[in-house]
């Protein structure tokens, strides 16, 4: 089963890469064996929908692919699995609830519901000068 899928994946992916070197003008570049396969596609065009044509064909190149990759007997039947319609998982986006302001120092909200004034900056860094200078004249 597992030359079977390999085979066809192949033959899907080679053939679509094919048909569209072959739109582009490019199809005399390609091999003997994937010009008789777009020759065979153009004769199933007249007789059958584009559809059955894509899928004939690629039932012949993923044959052919099967018995190449050594795999015996009838190649089994590996049909795609029928896509199922994608469910819309998108959400739309939805700014979040604001948030309340808390009172307090570094955003704690005060018991007593008195507000607490966060030291300045000024007055942090003067802390840290005279710590700085006591430890300086302590070791001296």
């Amino acid at each position: 089963m597992l030359i079977a899928r390999r085979a066809d994946t192949r033959a899907r992916a080679d053939f679509a890469t094919w048909k569209m070197m072959a739109k582009l003008n490019g199809a005399s570049a390609l091999p003997p064996e994937a010009q008789e396969f777009l020759e065979s596609y153009r004769n199933l065009l007249t007789q059958m929908s584009e559809g059955e044509a894509t899928e004939a064909t690629i039932g012949a190149i993923y044959k052919a692919y099967y018995v190449e990759m050594g795999g015996a007997g009838t190649p089994p039947d590996v049909r795609p699995r029928q896509a199922k319609p994608a469910a819309d998982n998108v959400t739309a986006f939805r700014r979040p609830a604001p948030k309340p302001k808390s009172a307090g120092f570094f955003g704690t909200g005060a018991a007593s519901g008195a507000q607490k004034r966060p030291l300045p900056v000024a007055l942090i860094f003067a802390c840290l000068v005279v710590v700085y200078v006591g430890i300086r004249l302590y070791w001296r």
